[in-house]
């Protein structure tokens, strides 16, 4: 996210740190045994144990307890007892922001229900003018995670709105999608966006009814100008980074995922690694700029351990949000953001340049990431990936498709005759559900959205994501939700793409290692892999409709543990 490089900066400086986790981190970590519960190896044959012994930071057996048990007596191993709680595989981003997740410690959360506290306009500038009466005259306000459909007045904010907040402080505001943003007056004119300024390829500036003035709305890389302001200090910054890695840990992450990264928060990621401040492993995936100066030799970033700090697929985005109307289908919004009955959102990049850019990385012999949403480009992304292999044939890309939300069956035929990994943004159906049932795409599509047992009877190996920040970092509700597809009014949207519980857990375990390419050592419980893992309250296999109410009581990495409720 580009907005948190400039703010990590400080940990360049940060000598001190380094000293301290180069001289006092952990050693290695004594033999332990883990007993008295259900062990969820996530193995080729879903096997569940009653033992597992760790040595180090790897796993060196999995058994019955009686077996392993004379092990850890002629080892003096440690016994972990489990209590009748289950330990399953640490949790794998498959696709996020780290350290986004963050965001929260430092600026205005500006969620609806459930996620925050704002209910309408007037509450969203009240918490925009509390903040700005405690930051100096000029300073940025800074804010995130609206989301106009939650609304009553259904629109989003607009500079006029924004300036009721603060006519003395710029302003800019993220919309939950990411791919809008907000900006007062003030934040407008910093910003240098004006009427006579015209909409880039691939965004719009919203206008007023004149036609010319803009309203404070900037969808896709119309807000590129605005994001390189709502930079925060230094300080905020470290607090951003520590936050992420709290919430992480205390939800069972041990992988954590930075898509979509530029060059700058690329090496300050790496560093952070480094010094020990970003406590999860992390996979970066770069920006294609980012992307081509590491193949011109002008960006050299991890190397030091790919396991704490690895560098992955090379990410392009293809369309925006299916709620923030730029997501790009091939039919018409259910009911069109305005007067346009035929309105389908558009592409960020022309088709012509996303299938020059996925052919020149491909013969690179780089993995590929694209975000595409909405259908029409999900189009365009087979058709790039599809000349791409006819041109230069290469075998296990692994290339992904981010989100997939709208896939078509047609297409995930494509997908499976291509190699390609569907990521799955299945907390959608939680908290999107009800509105693209009734707002953006209708009944019948919406009973469509992240088709995943689609992909599993076609045996497509798939994941499932978050996306943090624009939804929290929760992966058991995101097991729960590509379990039960159920809404936030209850209502289960497309049944028949419900999977059951061992797959959503291999979705988030070693399916996402695989689409890492790291699943020889992460993602299943089994001798040789690391040692990973994380401590449930209870058994997820007991009663699928109720796994968003389990407790992580602690997470291990290495054979460390590093979180405990």
């Amino acid at each position: 996210m580009r907005i948190l490089a400039i703010a990590l900066i400080s940990l360049l400086l940060l000598g001190v740190v380094l000293f301290v986790n180069l001289t006092s981190g952990p050693g290695p970590a004594p033999a332990r045994l883990f007993v008295g519960g259900p062990i969820l190896t996530l193995d080729a044959d879903d096997r569940v144990a009653s033992a597992l012994a760790t040595e180090a930071d790897r796993i060196v057996a999995v058994g019955s307890e009686a077996e392993l048990r004379e092990w850890a007596q002629s080892e003096g191993a440690e016994i972990v007892e489990l209590a009748g709680r289950a330990l399953v595989p640490g949790f794998i981003d498959a696709h996020g922001h780290f350290p986004g997740a963050g965001l929260g410690a430092v600026f205005v959360d500006l969620n609806s229900p459930p996620i925050g506290s704002v209910t309408d306009l007037e509450s969203l500038v009240a918490l925009l003018a509390r903040e700005a009466e405690d930051t100096p005259e000029g300073e940025w306000i800074i804010g995130f995670g609206y989301d106009d459909t939650l609304l009553p007045e259904r629109r989003h904010p607009t500079r006029r709105d924004l300036d009721q907040a603060s006519t003395s402080h710029p302003i800019g505001v993220l919309h939950i999608s990411g791919h809008l943003g907000v900006a007062n007056s003030l934040g407008l004119d910093e910003t240098g966006i004006g009427p006579d300024t015209p909409d880039p390829e691939g965004g719009v500036i919203r206008r007023e009814a004149d036609g010319r003035t803009p309203d404070g709305v900037l969808e896709e890389t119309a807000m590129e100008s605005l994001q390189r302001r709502l930079v925060p200090g230094a300080r905020q910054g470290l607090e951003i980074l520590r936050r992420a890695g709290e919430l992480y840990l205390e939800n069972g992450v041990t992988t954590a995922q930075s898509g979509y990264t530029e060059a700058g928060l690329m090496r300050l990621l790496d560093w952070a690694s480094w010094l020990g401040m970003v406590p999860v492993r992390l996979v970066v995936w770069p920006d294609t700029a980012a992307a081509q100066a590491i193949l011109d030799g002008e960006l050299e970033v991890g190397g030091w351990d790919p396991l704490r700090y690895r560098v992955g697929a090379v990410k392009i985005v293809a369309d925006g949000s299916i709620q923030g109307y730029t997501g790009y289908l091939s039919e018409p919004y259910h009911v069109p953001p305005g007067d346009d009955p035929t309105y389908r959102g558009y592409p960020r990049i022309p088709r012509d340049e996303l299938i020059e850019e996925v052919g020149r990385f491909h013969r690179a012999g780089l993995q590929i990431a694209v975000h595409g949403n909405g259908d029409a480009s999900i189009e365009d992304i087979l058709d790039a990936v599809e000349q791409a292999q006819r041109e230069t044939p290469r075998d296990d890309t692994r290339h992904v498709v981010i989100h997939a939300q709208m896939t078509r069956d047609d297409q995930l035929d494509r997908m499976a005759a291509l190699g390609l990994v569907p990521s799955f943004f299945s907390l959608h159906t939680f908290y999107w559900g009800d509105r693209h049932r009734t707002i953006f795409m209708g009944p019948e599509r919406a009973a469509r959205m992240s088709p995943a047992e689609g992909a599993k009877q076609r045996g497509i190996r798939f994941t499932i994501h978050a996306d943090a920040p624009v939804v929290p970092m929760e992966p058991l509700r995101l097991v729960w939700s590509a379990v039960n597809r159920e809404t936030r009014s209850g209502f289960v949207v497309g049944p028949e793409q419900r999977i059951p519980v061992m797959d959503a857990l291999r979705a988030t375990t070693l399916d996402a290692a695989r689409q890492h390419f790291e699943e020889a050592d992460k993602g299943s419980l089994e001798p040789g892999k690391l040692a990973d893992l994380v401590v449930l309250s209870r058994n997820p296999l007991d009663d699928p409709a109720t796994i968003d109410e389990i407790e992580v009581e602690e997470t291990w990495i290495g054979g460390h543990r590093v979180y405990a409720r």
